[in-house]
């Protein structure tokens, strides 16, 4: 069992290759032993698309809030908080569609939730402690996209640029930076900008002393 009441949710959103994930990773390492911490990714809960031809879900546009499996992902963060067990969905970028695979994670004091549209819905967002928006410039991000999707989802050069243009851009304008006004903290430069990561996890500590309390 836990010792605090109800744990502790941070929300990191950004664009795609903002550096979301690494700032993630580094709160982790600065946690202490006796510190749980559970990440859980917006990018497993997007929809099932069974039955839908593949060559229709290519041209999902999932950059969109949309495409994402809202009320799932609200379900199981409650589940969390109430320190229930989940089975996290798995997602297979290669075949556009979840896996019948899932991941059973156990509960924990600190919640991780990171992806791009965190902050778009309230009922979601209003269920975080801090809530964060890693901002980084467009070429930066892109680079990062190119080489991710190149080298860990299988896609090509031409297939990264055209979703690039025609969806990850505008969406990004249209409904990802706009959440930047629910952000309690603007972290720039990603996964590099160690003073904001410190900052972060001295927040952290702070909450999780007075829940003790």
């Amino acid at each position: 069992m836990s010792r605090l009441e109800r744990p502790v949710v941070i929300g990191i959103t950004g664009g795609s290759g903002s550096g979301k994930t690494t700032i993630a990773q580094k709160i982790v390492a600065q946690m202490q032993e006796n510190e749980h911490v559970l990440i859980m990714t917006q990018d497993s809960y997007y929809k099932d698309n069974t039955g839908i031809p593949m060559a229709k879900r290519m041209k999902i546009n999932y950059d969109h809030p949309d495409a994402f499996d809202v009320p799932l992902l609200e379900k199981q963060l409650r589940d969390l908080l109430a320190y229930k067990p989940i089975e996290m969905p798995v997602y297979d970028f290669k075949e556009h569609n979840r896996s019948l695979k899932t991941i059973h994670k156990e509960p924990a004091d600190i919640i991780i939730l990171e992806g791009i549209l965190v902050l778009a819905n309230k009922e979601i967002r209003d269920l975080m402690d801090i809530k964060v928006y890693v901002d980084t410039d467009d070429d930066i991000r892109f680079i990062r996209r190119l080489e991710r999707d190149l080298n860990e989802r299988g896609r090509s050069i031409e297939s990264v640029i055209d979703q690039y243009l025609s969806t990850v851009k505008p969406m990004y304008h249209q409904f990802i930076e706009p959440t930047k006004r629910y952000a309690d903290i603007i972290v720039p430069e990603g996964g590099k900008n160690d003073v904001a990561i410190d900052m972060l996890t001295t927040k952290v500590h702070s909450i999780l002393s007075k829940k003790e309390q």
